[in-house]
């Protein structure tokens, strides 16, 4: 293998470990980083104009994790280019139980993982499996030539982007996270068969975030999916572990751990070097997928969405039997058939966003008008209205980079309070990598904002502050400000701020929970604060900071609470259950939100199995059937009644009265 030096083993085993990073050497070379101070301009935009890029490691992560999100903006014509960092080669075995075993060969996988992609994605856009695609090589720059596949049906559109890097080396250990980890490393790129590359060129950690970038740059998305930067702690014995193919410590495995820190480099170059050469800030919302993580939580698909997901797997499973036209092999058949569904480990069964929540928050404006807030170019950005429903350019508050977590609290006296998670370091090559909450207080009601301020980690050290959840907060009557964010033990922590502005310490809540990211808070009409949050057995409760009494069913969604009662899924299931186990009438998949209105009591906005919005206010369903989709959606109960607010994939904001 060329490298400019032998990689010690003993450095792969800590790279291993870390997921994404290592102890900070004594010197270290910065990487850029988004400027977090406000004021920049967003680039314009077309409207209407739309694009999904998603970075993964192997052929199958976007089938097995992204969706249904992908495949439902899709549906909607938004065109999809997924980039597939690793070759998939792995041992080079294509092999389906009970037949004989083939002679390993790595460059054949490639090919056949690759051939299911196109089966997949023809099958996606309504076209024959074996459809032919245009395939050719792509310039990424450095020497470095990528795969592209393209095929575009009805007005819809999809690339597949293959840059091959190799899952292993001859010394058998996992290549790409040495590449995030070592600062000499360089990889030759894997050739699958029949791919129109003939030279790849290498790759060095700058080389791949370089390459990233340019992507980034070339097609210019409007939405990024990656897979999780950041892992769930996930204790259990070595054999489990290796069984499972999760890195020591993780519940993931390390390539997907790798790719989505490579993947976030390259969002915070993009936009650094974008400013930095005068360029308004890209306009595009990232989310990031949870891994394996799915095997070890209840699942969260009802039969319908689990139907569609597992069906996108079929086809990229393929069978040694069909007549592809790929001599290599006509999908990864240890997945074709009922695999997806009967396999023990179950990823299919489950869609996590790595940072549940709200994607947008509204607030009311002194003159009655609304605000909403949200990330944008990993930048938090505030939207008015000009008028009902009609909705202004976003203004940078700057912040950046920046999780798609923002959780709010209005004060007493109207002031917002921005919450979110800030990457304060990403370099990887042994640098620093960590994560932080951050704080933006309104200066005035309706008006500008203080500086931002770092609130921390519940956790110490920097791999643990990586395992920060989504905050959410509540302002209470008395003045103070609660905000709850998931620890790295996975229970929940508490930072309170008193009515003078001053802040506590963090504080872990009492009691053994170990639960699920996507809490929920809201204050009953005592002025009680309720916590809620989805265990491995139960939705776990504190009440003012304590836990209550009394065992609550088993989750399989995040929840949702308004007036201090509790709204959540069963696990596999599509009905929304109340306080009280009763039914909420808002049957669907994904997440709920919940607001109290003076005139209409409890008010729930989620996503029917279909992905549509959905409205559940006294006693009445509404469900919006058309305009474009939406990335993310908030809810406003104020004066002029029920409003929602979606985040189109185009980076512009709609309004619905239902």
């Amino acid at each position: 293998m060329p490298s400019r030096r032998t990689l010690l083993a003993t450095a792969v085993g800590a790279a291993l470990a870390s997921g994404c990073s290592v102890p900070v050497p004594a010197a270290r070379r910065a990487s850029p980083a988004a400027d977090p101070a406000p004021g920049k301009p967003f680039a314009g935009g077309e409207p209407g104009r739309a694009l999904l890029l998603q970075i993964v490691a192997h052929p199958d992560d976007d089938l097995y994790f992204m969706n249904p999100d992908g495949q439902r903006l899709l549906d909607a014509g938004v065109p999809l280019v997924s980039v597939y960092v690793t070759a998939g080669e792995h041992t080079g075995v294509n092999r389906v139980a009970g037949m004989p075993r083939t002679p390993p060969d790595r460059a054949a996988y490639s090919s056949a993982r690759r051939q299911g992609l196109r089966q997949s994605y023809a099958a996606a856009l309504g076209l024959p499996l074996f459809t032919p695609w245009r395939r050719e090589a792509l310039a990424l720059g450095g020497g470095r030539t990528a795969e592209r596949a393209v095929l575009a049906h009805g007005g819809r559109r999809v690339e597949l982007v293959f840059l091959d890097l190799p899952m292993h080396t001859p010394r058998r250990y996992m290549a790409l996270p040495a590449l995030w980890e070592d600062r000499a490393l360089e990889l030759s790129a894997h050739r699958s068969a029949g791919s129109p590359v003939t030279r790849p060129g290498p790759y060095d950690h700058d080389g791949l975030v370089a390459a990233l970038t340019g992507l980034l740059r070339r097609y210019r998305p409007t939405v990024v999916h990656t897979l999780d930067p950041d892992p769930d702690v996930q204790p259990g014995d070595e054999a489990t572990r290796r069984r499972n193919s999760e890195q020591p410590g993780y519940s993931d495995h390390g390539d997907h751990t790798a790719a989505a820190c490579f993947g976030w480099a390259a969002l915070v170059r993009w936009v650094a070097e974008e400013t930095r050469a005068g360029a308004p800030v890209p306009v595009f919302t990232a989310t990031a997928f949870r891994g394996y993580y799915n095997r070890h939580w209840p699942k969260n698909l009802p039969p319908a969405v689990l139907a569609g997901k597992a069906a996108r797997l079929v086809p990229y499973g393929g069978d040694p039997s069909w007549e592809c036209g790929n001599p290599s092999g006509c999908g990864d058949y240890g997945v074709g058939g009922d695999r997806p569904l009967t396999n023990r480990k179950g990823w299919v069964r489950s869609t996590h966003r790595r940072w549940p929540g709200p994607g947008l928050a509204l607030a009311e404006e002194p003159d009655g008008r609304l605000a909403a807030y949200g990330v944008l170019g990993l930048r938090a950005v505030r939207r008015r209205e000009t008028s009902p429903g009609v909705w202004g350019e976003p203004e940078d508050l700057g912040g950046g980079p920046l999780a798609p977590a923002l959780g709010t609290a209005v004060l007493p006296d109207g002031r917002v309070l921005l919450f979110g998670v800030r990457f304060a370091a990403l370099e990887g090559r042994g640098g620093p990598n960590r994560r932080e909450v951050v704080l933006l207080e309104q200066r005035s009601p309706g008006g500008p904002f203080l500086a931002w301020r770092g609130l921390g980690a519940p956790d110490r050290g920097a791999d643990r502050s990586r395992r920060l959840g989504a905050p959410v907060a509540v302002a209470a009557p008395d003045g103070r400000v609660r905000l709850y964010v998931r620890n790295a033990a996975r229970g929940v922590a508490e930072r309170v701020r008193e009515p003078d502005g001053g802040w506590g310490p963090w504080r872990a809540l009492p009691g053994d929970a170990v639960v699920q990211d996507g809490l929920a808070v809201s204050l009953d009409r005592a002025g009680r604060t309720h916590v809620y949050a989805a265990g491995a057995g139960s939705v776990r409760h504190w009440v003012d900071g304590r836990e209550a009494p009394g065992a609550l069913p088993p989750s399989g969604s995040t929840v949702a609470s308004a007036d201090g009662g509790l709204y959540h899924r069963a696990p596999a299931s599509a009905r929304l259950t109340g306080p009280d186990g009763a039914d909420a009438g808002l049957d669907g998949f994904g997440e709920v939100r919940a607001v109290h209105s003076a005139a209409l009591g409890t008010v729930l906005l989620g996503t029917d199995t279909a992905g549509r919005p959905c409205v559940r206010a006294g006693g009445r369903l509404r469900t919006r059937v058309q305009g474009p989709p939406a990335v993310s959606t908030a809810l406003h109960a104020g004066v002029r009644g029920v409003t929602v607010v979606g985040l189109g994939p185009d980076g512009r904001l709609w309004s619905w009265r239902p």
